[in-house]
């Protein structure tokens, strides 16, 4: 297993895309910090374009590394291995190279310019977007045959939650406006990853009051330890699940 997740990195880091993305990442924060002298304005002003980049690129460039190689993988269960170590590999080293680049691309520069809880949040969260769309990506590769159909699934889905599950939100809001329905955004809040990776980041930088009375109720939840340890959870399960549906398709799948 470590020599096959050895063999894809190696790979995935040689692609021309990752070290594109690498080098896009790099100029967009140092540009940023740059331009910014508080440090806090240019974490707010690189959240968004993270939190809308990092996402695209994992679930589209690993839904496209897995169809691509596929004769690699039929080439892998003509060998004595278990299915599940072989796409325990691709998962590992799609999300190890991605991790690694988007460390190396925003994750230097957020740390240097902001050494503190706020930088370091911003980076952990960033890693963790990175791998839930990696697994995303999987399951959506997994699901059918046709390459357009499922990098066609996985742009839906990334539009979906970081576009679109937005607005259906504040639809919901609107319309229930004359109830207390503020508590309930919380476990809402939980079905949208990146949601969930902004609310945290922001609740750190203590700019929950422009979010209004819902802000302050992020924040008492949350703000607290036993909050952000239930946020991680959920955040790891959002890694977990996908995988592990991706897995049990996969194990059943005649290639």
């Amino acid at each position: 297993m470590n020599r096959i997740v050895k063999f894809i990195v190696l790979d995935i880091l040689k692609n021309k895309i990752i070290l594109v993305y690498s080098l896009l990442l790099a100029i967009l924060s140092w540009s940023v910090f740059s331009l910014e002298d508080n440090s806090t304005k240019g974490l707010l002003t690189l959240l968004n374009v993270i939190l809308l980049t990092v996402p695209l690129v994992s679930v589209i460039f690993s839904t496209i590394y897995v169809y691509n190689s596929s004769e690699f993988i039929e080439l892998l269960l003509s060998q004595p291995i278990q299915r599940k170590k072989i796409w325990r590999s691709i998962f590992f080293g799609l999300s190890f190279s991605l991790v690694l680049s988007f460390l190396i691309g925003a994750g230097i520069p957020i740390l240097l310019f902001a050494p503190n809880s706020v930088g370091l949040m911003m980076t952990v969260v960033g890693c963790l977007v990175t791998v839930i769309f990696t697994s995303i990506a999987l399951l959506s590769s997994i699901v059918t045959r046709d390459k357009a159909k499922g990098i066609g699934i996985s742009i839906i889905l990334w539009l979906f939650f970081s576009l679109l599950f937005d607005g259906l939100v504040l639809f919901l809001l609107f319309q229930l406006s004359d109830y207390p329905i503020e508590k309930a955004m919380i476990p809402v809040t939980a079905l949208n990853p990146i949601d969930l990776a902004r609310i945290l980041i922001l609740l750190h930088m203590d700019v929950s009051a422009m979010m209004g009375y819902t802000g302050a109720i992020f924040k008492d939840f949350f703000g607290t330890s036993s909050g952000i340890t239930i946020a991680f959870g959920v955040l790891l399960l959002w890694i977990v699940i996908p995988f592990r549906l991706s897995l049990m398709k996969f194990r059943r799948k005649d290639l």
